[in-house]
């Protein structure tokens, strides 16, 4: 569990690290590396049991415990779609800036003029 919170720790990190770099690719790389660092402190806070499945038996009403709980699970997997999409969204406006201003320099985004 210890390797998992330094995990998350690292990836946080580094994703702030690269948010504040002046290119915009490492911006968007930056973005994506939060996204997976909340992905990660999600699955991680939920306490995942290995080989525990929240399968109900034919007859009980709740599965036996202990139990992973299958929420955070299906948090995690809409958020993978939902920061795929806003990664590729910021992809196409990156595109789209840069080829009006020509640059992926940050400092040279100084005018609202084309």
């Amino acid at each position: 569990m210890l390797m998992m919170a330094v995990s998350v720790g690292l990836l946080f990190a580094t994703g702030a690290y690269m948010l504040m770099r002046r290119s915009l690719v490492k911006l968007v790389v930056g973005l994506v590396l939060l996204g997976q660092a909340a992905n990660l402190l999600i699955y991680v806070a939920s306490r995942p049991l290995r080989g525990r499945p929240p399968l109900v038996e034919p007859g009980a009403s709740l599965p036996p415990d202990p139990h992973s709980d299958p929420l955070a699970s299906a948090l995690v997997l809409t958020a993978i779609v939902i920061s795929f999409g806003i990664a590729s969204y910021t992809i196409v406006l990156i595109k789209r800036a840069y080829e009006d201003v020509g640059t992926a320099d940050l400092k040279e985004f100084t005018t609202t003029d084309c």
